[in-house]
């Protein structure tokens, strides 16, 4: 018994409740009424036209497999997970005894088991590339010494680069390897360093991991995270590293932490081996604002920082930062952007004593980080800070002006036009189906109409199903269809009632826009009075109301 896969991601071919009207939470006694209001539309007996027999015929044997689906609460409870595909697979053969939430069951069962192969099949990537350059010689040289001839023009060098590089292999759903590695080169000097890790989930409160490295020394180390309570938890980490002298060195790094309310969370740290520290941090994070306050007490280093980070709607962020310490202080302003839907750009101007000034341009493409440090100036110097504000934001208008808009409106445009070319096909054949559908219906429409103008009940007088339906919109639009055949048979007792599913599937209707948003425009008279109505297209719709009345004075 194989479990229908889902890599497949074409739609389902008919919705069993659509074709039959009815909720997902309908009675066999509600599916009962809605199959004999199918089979007065297609039964072939109520047909004599050969051609409409064939088709009623076709039509018919759909609306009958879905009641027998429907009805069987086996079948229901597989088609409900998933969808005429797993009718298909081999469930049915699943013991008549299995109740719907053993299906349920094993289908979680099934799924977990799949997760697990696609998980071993993966690694995640994760890379970041640092160029350092020095750009001193723009903003350092000496006013008196302006006209005199150097021999050249000022001088910007790579001074030093990173690159970074790891991947995960998930082995199992609770083990997981990663490798990871880095280069580092400054001034001619080079250096690297490999390391591994293993981590075991031991239970959904904590895990554990071994780490092993080389460069600079083997070294080997275990970390743990575990859940405290409800709201805190705590990690511990401990290496020991032969340095290449002999010496061994250990270290050793415990935190915990508490979340203090939604948003917030605090942070205290022990840092014991090298450069030994205790330090407290507090994060609130919330949807529009993101604020950090961090005090280390340590040999040699002591400090204060504090961070705010406003984010805005368009995805964009603006962060504020100010550092004070035993070696100096930092201020920090800037920016990043979301420029497509994997890319972000952002620019970070410092100044500091001292360290001068320095810009700092960050691309993430993906798991892909890009860093470039620019290093203005070795002082506090106006014309530096000026420029390194204003460069990167007029860089990134430019940027997005004449190349990101430009190239993701023709993305954009590419990828709507290859929708519709792929479905062009699939659209043409659910319309034919479609026409024959409302042709079948067209007898049954003239009988309800008629019964319902005679007692002044509901009349369809117009409906519209597709795109944007609005006054304003031609109707005779590709990206619309006329339903008024099909709604008006959908009419019992006066009443119709549309359930919380996509209309596409309904007797008459087909999809004339693929993914774009769609409405159904509903125009229609109850005692002589004219009623207007839009819903969305997964909205349910009970007519008629009061609310719907047009006012035609």
């Amino acid at each position: 018994m194989a479990a229908p896969t889902d890599d497949d991601n074409s739609p389902r071919n008919d919705d069993f409740y659509s074709l039959l009207n009815a909720g997902k939470d309908a009675s066999n006694d509600e599916l009962k009424l809605a199959y004999r209001r199918a089979c007065m539309i297609y039964h072939p007996d109520k047909h004599q036209d050969p051609d409409k027999k064939v088709a009623a015929e076709k039509l018919f044997s759909k609306v009958q497999k879905a009641y027998e689906v429907l009805c069987d609460p086996q079948s229901r409870a597989i088609y409900d997970i998933y969808g005429e595909k797993g009718l298909e697979a081999g469930w049915e053969v699943v013991e008549r005894k299995q109740t719907p939430s053993e299906i349920r069951a094993e289908y979680e069962r099934l799924r977990r088991e799949r997760e697990e192969r696609l998980l071993q099949q993966r690694t995640n990537p994760r890379g970041t590339i640092t160029v350092g350059i020095n750009a001193t010689d723009l903003f350092d040289q000496y006013e008196e010494y302006e006209d005199y001839e150097y021999g050249g023009s000022s001088s910007i060098e790579v001074n030093h680069m990173t690159i970074t590089q790891s991947i995960e292999a998930p082995l199992t759903m609770s083990e997981t390897a990663t490798l990871s590695g880095n280069l580092h080169t400054q001034n001619g000097t080079g250096s690297g360093q490999i390391s591994g890790s293993l981590r075991h989930v031991l239970s959904s409160n904590g895990w554990a991991e071994f780490e092993f490295g080389a460069g600079g020394g083997p070294m080997i180390g275990i970390k743990g995270f575990r859940n405290i309570t409800r709201r805190s938890f705590g990690t511990c980490q401990a290496f020991l590293q032969v340095l290449p002298n002999g010496a061994v060195k250990p270290s050793l790094n415990t935190v915990l932490a508490r979340q203090l309310d939604k948003h917030t969370i605090g942070y205290l740290t022990w840092k014991w081996g090298g450069p030994s520290s205790m330090n407290s941090m507090i994060i609130r994070d919330t949807k529009r604002s993101h604020f950090m306050m961090q005090f280390q007490l340590g040999i040699p280093i002591s400090f204060l920082l504090c961070s705010f980070t406003k984010k805005f709607e368009d995805e964009g962020k603006a962060r504020v930062a100010v550092k004070a310490g035993t070696f100096g202080a930092t201020v920090e302003y800037g920016g990043e952007k979301k420029i497509s839907k994997h890319s972000r750009i952002g620019a970070t101007m410092s100044i500091g004593i001292p360290i001068g000034v320095t810009v700092k341009i960050k691309l993430n493409r993906g798991n892909q980080t890009y860093s470039f440090p620019i290093h203005l100036s070795d002082d506090i110097n106006p014309v530096a800070i000026f420029y390194g504000t204003i460069a990167p934001i007029t860089a990134l208008i430019l940027l997005k002006a004449l190349v990101i808009n430009p190239y993701l409106k023709k993305q954009k445009q590419r990828e709507e036009e290859k929708k519709r070319d792929d479905n062009k096909d699939k659209v043409a054949q659910k319309k034919r189906d479609a026409e024959v559908e409302v042709q079948l219906m067209q007898e049954m429409y003239d009988r309800i109409q008629e019964a319902e103008m005679s007692r002044k009940g509901l009349v369809i007088v117009k409906a519209w199903y597709g795109k944007l339906v609005s006054q304003d919109r031609d109707e005779d639009s590709d990206l619309i269809i006329d339903v008024t055949i099909p709604l008006q048979c959908q009419v019992k007792n006066s009443k119709l009632i549309l359930t919380e599913v996509s209309k596409s599937c309904l007797p008459g209707f087909y999809d004339p826009c693929g993914t774009e948003d769609k409405s159904l425009k509903v125009s229609y008279k109850f005692l002589d009075q004219l009623h207007e109505c839009t819903v969305l297209d997964n909205e349910a719709l009970r007519i008629p109301k009061q609310s719907h009345r047009v006012n035609e004075s």
